[in-house]
């Protein structure tokens, strides 16, 4: 399929173009809230002060590693068992020096197993403001994720997801809608739309693979993702007309259909995946999404790890800092956020600090350096001089 196919499969459904003009136009239409736009020939975020932006986040912060017992008292002795007091003294400070600009997908993975993958709760709109930058929001819609091993997948034509739907968007779209810090939604996290994972075989894709190979199946997909997509993009603009639509978190090396891309195009403003596969594939990966959907497009989980002899895991900053640079390659690129996390735990086994807050200071130092050449070709970028 290409981009002309591609477009015409996105209009299939009679309302399709119509959402287009009411729904993906109206974010960043007010003074104040992130957008996107093309300039000197290239996408960007544009800042509410109308600012070249290019996103560079920071994934997964929670605060629950320094409450493990061998950490001892550190968390109430030095901050008083305040998340105000450890996001304002210690995070953003921290990612600050280091060269991010914003925070990506907050929620952090706190077990692996294969009866129970989790993940610890998002920030409050009052945690988001004690940090105090830019940042993206996962909206919980369903839980057809490629980590969910535990519940069935949803009934997307149900009123019940309808009511869920509203409810999320009511909820927390209600709360930050008016917050000028906030780029924009994203949805699920590596949406197994015709994919299964180990843990997850039993209940299948949402979506039978076998279908694809036929005319009416790939219509058939078209429609079920077309349902979604409307569903979830109605219930935000019901409470959030502004803040851009940032949608799923496709895994890229996973299939990602073209029907689900094309059913999506009508209701988001950016496309984004996460992609762990080597620098030269996520370039041209990502390249290729840009050229079918003509979006702009969001790396929004990506790493590299080294292992240390003492078992844990190091995010490898040479490798972070060649994926910033092939994402230069692509003019459709608006950032990067890197699967961190902030503090190391049991499950996710490294972080730039580790439980009692100790620096692991090479990566720190190579992650900086990456960010502030990033931070210049911007500044570049903007004054017109590429």
């Amino acid at each position: 399929m290409n981009r002309r196919q591609f477009l015409g499969a996105a209009l299939t459904s009679g309302t399709a173009s119509r959402v287009v003009a009411a729904g993906s136009r109206a974010a960043g239409e007010g003074p104040g809230f992130f957008r996107t736009a093309q300039r000197h020939g290239r996408w960007w975020f544009l800042t509410p002060e109308d600012k070249a932006f290019f996103s560079l986040g920071l994934n997964h912060i929670d605060s629950a590693a320094l409450r493990y017992p061998e950490v001892g008292d550190l968390w109430r002795r030095k901050y008083g068992n305040s998340m105000e007091r450890w996001l304002k003294e210690m995070v953003r400070p921290d990612l600050l020096a280091w060269g991010f600009n914003s925070v990506g997908w907050v929620q952090e993975v706190v077990t692996r197993g294969l009866t129970n993958h989790r993940h610890s709760p998002s920030f409050t709109f009052e945690e988001y403001q004690w940090l105090d930058l830019p940042y993206c929001h996962l909206l919980p819609f369903a839980d057809f994720h490629q980590w969910e091993v535990e519940t069935r997948h949803p009934d997307l034509f149900s009123r019940d997801f309808e009511d869920w739907c509203d409810y999320v968007a009511r909820s927390q779209c209600g709360r930050l809608c008016e917050d000028c810090k906030l780029i924009g939604y994203n949805y699920i996290e590596c949406p197994m739309w015709v994919h299964v994972r180990p843990g997850n075989e039993w209940k299948g894709p949402l979506f039978d693979p076998q279908k694809l190979q036929t005319d009416g199946g790939r219509q058939q997909l078209h429609e079920l993702a077309t349902r979604y997509y409307r569903v979830t993009h109605d219930a935000i603009r019901r409470y959030d007309r502004h803040h851009l639509i940032l949608g799923d978190r496709y895994e890229a090396m996973a299939p990602v259909p073209q029907e689900v891309l094309s059913a999506a195009g009508p209701f988001v403003d950016v496309f984004s995946f996460q992609h762990f596969g080597p620098v030269a594939k996520i370039r041209a990966d990502l390249a290729h999404f840009a050229e079918l959907t003509g979006k702009p497009i969001l790396l929004a989980d990506s790493a590299g790890t080294i292992k240390l002899p003492d078992g844990t895991l190091r995010t490898d900053p040479a490798k972070y800092r060649d994926t910033l640079a092939a994402l230069r390659e692509i003019p459709a690129c608006v950032g990067l956020h890197l699967c961190g996390a902030y503090l190391r735990n049991r499950a996710r086994n490294r972080g730039p600090r580790g439980p009692d807050e100790s620096p692991d200071r090479d990566t720190i130092a190579g992650i900086t350096a990456a960010n502030r050449e990033i931070r210049d070709w911007v500044d570049d970028w903007a004054a017109g001089e590429p």
